[in-house]
């Protein structure tokens, strides 16, 4: 070997033998080295590695070294290890070491401008790796030779994150070169193209209507998803991800994912392709009358909230609608959000399903029994209860029934006779009261309750009491511009009009009459359906004078002396 060679002639050189050394490095020249150039690239293998040399055999019993450093990443790691085979240039045959001195950067870099040449002529893709970014573009390696990649030129569609690229191994096709300036640009995009035009028609030819095909996810926004297909995308539209609510695409993919799905619709000449996902199950709805037959009571989970009910996943596709008045049977729910809350797991009643139209119609308060049938139960009307008064308004009372339920007391059925101008004015919010029901309307939810009918209705007997023409003593209840009110007894109250009260035209019976007055007159007419009562003061004074003229007449009818005959009398002693 070269190297025992070298060993041999500085043992020579140590003894001061000059000619001897001269003559035996010929001679073992001579014994069978071959002729070697500088600039020559030979095959080598590493036999030793220390810290600043590689020691590499090139055959024909030559060895070499090259500076370790041509090995070194930027961080200092060695690239190789003993054994490994590797191209070498030779630089020169022999330095002061009496060494080959050999270039294993340099050998690549040579054979890289030759692939470079044959890339570029035959239009080949040559590997390279993306190093850095840089003013315009990118740096690329293509295997000791820098090359210039645009930016343009990187991708198919404009690069938004450059960093993504760096550290990518990858082709290359080459755009131009010139060795003697070390430039070369090259195009990742071109090869890119060409892979994607190659894909486009494969998958052209072979793709149809309602087939199931593999794609990977390329593009996600809100209305679906854009699914590459071989070279052509795909729409996944968002209504076609699942039977069920899907809120947005990206909570259930991310771009790159591999997913199957089902070719709706593919118009050829546009190249516009509609995918499915949830076309590769059944569809629910055709199994819900099984599953949610009327009446029945099933779970779900409520998924959304509107002003006007609330709707609840009773399986992925199939959702139904509470309707707000189908959330409570005493509670008055002015938004679904005062009951539920999205994500509320719920037990509800079936009440309405039509499978064509993909609507179910649930109810929250159907699942118990109406309290209305067991207030209808419990309290019949003529039922007397004890209660509770809640409210007071200007027309009547709201007093508790049971738990969600109330009644109400009209100020009409407060008293038969007392008049009130507020019901305030008698009762007050927490007093306890009794009570008549009179009426339930289950449909209206109405609950009416009356305390007057706690005691008989006075107007039942008052045709008996008081018929036409008896004479009444009363107190003057109000006084109004067309006469005055009586009330004659508890819950019996007559009207005096204002042309009953005198024989004089009276325009109006205020400042003739005051609250509290005592009056006595006449009952007119009785109207006990409409609890009306007419009297006249007027026609009891007129009863009155013809009375006493009867009488009158009736005490002078037993004198003999006529009056014809007093006339008579007279006028003969006016004669005389």
């Amino acid at each position: 070997m070269l190297m025992e060679m070298v060993d041999q002639t500085q043992n020579l050189s140590s003894s001061g033998q000059d000619e001897e050394l001269s003559q035996s490095f010929e001679s073992l020249l001579e014994q069978g080295l071959p002729e070697l150039h500088a600039g020559e690239i030979l095959p080598g293998k590493v036999v030793r590695i220390d810290q600043e040399w590689v020691m590499v055999d090139v055959g024909y019993k030559c060895e070499g070294q090259i500076p370790a450093r041509e090995f070194k990443t930027p961080n200092g790691t060695l690239t190789i290890q003993e054994g490994d085979e590797i191209p070498v240039m030779i630089e020169r045959l022999s330095g002061k070491d009496g060494l080959m001195r050999l270039s294993y950067r340099k050998a690549i870099r040579i054979q890289t401008w030759e692939k470079i040449q044959e890339a570029h002529k035959e239009g080949t893709p040559i590997e390279g790796i993306i190093l850095e970014r840089i003013k315009g573009g990118f740096s690329v390696d293509l295997g000791g030779v820098r090359a210039f990649l645009p930016f343009s030129q990187a991708d198919i569609r404009p690069v938004r994150d450059p960093e993504v690229l760096i550290g990518l191994e990858t082709n290359f096709k080459v755009l131009k070169y010139n060795r003697k300036r070390d430039n070369v640009v090259v195009s990742r995009r071109e090869l890119l193209e060409e892979e994607l035009k190659r894909k486009q028609e494969e998958t052209l030819a072979s793709l149809e209507e309602g087939q199931v095909r593999e794609g990977v996810v390329k593009n996600i926004t809100d209305y679906g998803v854009f699914v590459d297909l071989g070279g052509i995308d795909g729409l996944l539209h968002v209504s076609d991800i699942s039977w069920g609510r899907v809120e947005h695409p990206g909570h259930l993919f991310k771009v790159g994912d591999k997913i199957t799905v089902k070719v709706l619709k593919f118009d050829r000449e546009k190249r516009k392709i509609s995918l499915g996902i949830k076309q590769l199950t059944p569809d629910p709805w055709e199994s819900v009358e099984e599953k949610y037959p009327l009446g029945s009571k099933v779970q779900g989970k409520v998924v959304n909230l509107t002003d006007y009910g609330a709707f609840v996943e009773l399986e992925p596709g199939v959702e139904g609608l509470i309707h707000i008045s189908e959330m409570s049977w005493t509670k008055k729910v002015r938004h679904p959000k005062d009951v539920l809350q999205v994500g509320d797991v719920v037990t509800v009643a079936v009440i309405g399903l039509d499978p064509e139209a993909r609507r179910i119609s649930l109810s929250l308060k159907q699942v118990e029994p109406n309290p209305w049938d067991i207030v209808m139960e419990k309290f019949p009307p003529g039922t007397t209860i004890e209660t509770t008064i809640k409210n007071i308004t200007d027309f009547g009372l709201f007093v508790g029934i049971m738990e969600g339920i109330d009644g109400f007391i009209h100020i009409s059925d407060i008293s038969w006779s007392r008049r009130l101008r507020h019901p305030a004015d008698k009762y007050k919010v927490g007093d306890t009261i009794q009570a008549v029901v009179l009426n339930i309307d289950r449909e209206k939810e109405r609950f009416s309750l009356g305390i007057k009918q706690l005691t008989p209705d006075p107007w039942e007997s008052v045709e008996e009491k008081y018929p036409v023409g008896t004479k009444v003593t009363g107190t003057v209840t109000n006084v109004t511009d067309f006469g005055v009110f009586v009330e004659i007894e508890e819950g019996i109250e007559g009207l005096i009009h204002v042309s009953e009260l005198s024989d004089k035209r009276l325009k109006s019976a205020v400042g003739t009459y005051e609250v509290g007055d005592k009056v006595t007159a006449k009952v007119i007419n009785l109207d006990p359906e409409r609890r009306k009562m007419g009297l006249s003061i007027r026609r009891m004074a007129e009863d009155e004078e013809r009375s006493y003229y009867l009488d009158y007449v009736k005490e002078s009818s037993g004198a003999t002396t006529t009056l014809g005959a007093l006339l008579k009398e007279g006028l003969t002693s006016g004669k005389k």
